[in-house]
């Protein structure tokens, strides 16, 4: 029999490439979504199937992460054999906004599966999606080692999850892993987060339909790698004899100002002239710089990044220049083409 997995935010950018990978490797996939008045499931569309029909693998669920019972509920009907738990209040200055929702959802959230898998009394493996802002003003590299120093509700969140997960693992001795991932970006990154931001308003100004970008902090520095290498990893961790904590990064740290550079450049504009700095981008606190050091997943999971920076960047702006209906540059493509040729996920 397949195994059957559960994975919460599987809208998201990375609940929808882990839902591709588990479907390509024979897995029975549920997915937890929130109920909504208009769809949010555009990232799955295409491995969507109507549960009537026979072929389907992919069954969705609604429900929340501050729904307890509900939480309980569909675990104990599912029995999956594996969790991945993505879903999170994850935008980190939004948390500065909003830090009880997201100390709620992106923390108690935590604790409440943990709880339902636990009250179920089923035997599954649980993945718990840490980050690396957890490490916050801590001095790069980081590593599994390097203590927490969080600098946002986000990142506070994401500390009280990381803990209380270990604190199941080892109270109830349950399989329970963290994955400390950096800043993981693609094509179906949301358009809120820095990257994304970028690389589709230069497809716009291309366009003629947006003039300047607006950003804060150019100068904060962070480990940028290929999301869909990360939920590799991610899988990866499940698969062992033993859970663990592991850091998933390229071991290189660019600024913000560094990818601007990177995505206008490719297209040849000149981002000076269309970059604009607005206040309210800026953190009350913020992370300056972030480093992956790697060796523990290279070693025990045989993982290593494909993607560097610069390709990060010209894989995203060919895939938002497609998107609006521009020819892409067209060396992103071949980028995924040579790195992947036993791509797994469909390119978006």
């Amino acid at each position: 029999m397949s195994k059957k997995a559960l994975i919460t935010g599987i809208t998201g950018q990375d609940g929808s490439y882990m839902a591709e990978l588990l479907l390509s490797k024979g897995y029975e996939v549920h997915g937890l979504i929130r109920r909504s008045s208009t769809f949010n499931t555009g990232r799955i569309e295409h491995i969507y199937i109507d549960p009537h029909d026979s072929s389907a693998k992919m069954f969705l669920h609604y429900g929340d992460l501050s729904d307890a019972s509900q939480l309980t509920h569909i675990i104990y009907n599912i029995q999956p054999d594996e969790i991945y738990h993505f879903g999170a209040q994850s935008h980190v200055r939004l948390s500065f906004d909003m830090p009880e929702y997201t100390g709620d959802i992106t923390g108690l959230g935590t604790t409440r599966i943990l709880e339902a898998v636990r009250r179920s009394g089923i035997m599954t493996r649980f993945y718990q999606a840490s980050s690396s802002e957890m490490f916050g003003a801590a001095l790069p590299p980081q590593s599994e080692d390097t203590p927490f120093y969080p600098r946002s509700p986000y990142a506070a969140a994401k500390v009280y999850a990381y803990w209380i997960s270990i604190n199941y693992r080892e109270a109830y001795n349950m399989f329970v892993s963290n994955g400390i991932l950096f800043n993981h970006e693609s094509p179906r990154r949301g358009e809120v987060f820095v990257t994304r931001k970028i690389t589709r308003t230069v497809a716009n100004i291309i366009a003629g339909k947006e003039k300047y970008l607006y950003l804060g902090n150019l100068e904060a520095k962070r480990d940028w790698g290929f999301s869909p290498e990360y939920i590799m990893a991610t899988w990866l961790m499940l698969q062992q004899d033993r859970p663990g904590n592991y850091v998933i990064g390229t071991g290189e740290s660019h600024s913000v100002r560094e990818f601007v550079e990177a995505a206008f450049g490719y297209t040849g504009l000149d981002w000076q002239q269309h970059v604009k700095i607005d206040p309210y981008y800026f953190r009350p606190t913020e992370v300056e710089v972030l480093k992956a050091k790697i060796e523990k997943a290279s070693r025990e999971l045989n993982w290593n990044p494909r993607i560097n920076f610069a390709e990060l960047a010209k894989i995203m702006v060919d895939a938002d220049m497609r998107r609006i209906g521009l020819e892409p540059v067209g060396e992103g493509d071949k980028i995924l083409q040579e790195a992947f040729p036993d791509r797994w996920w469909k390119v978006d």
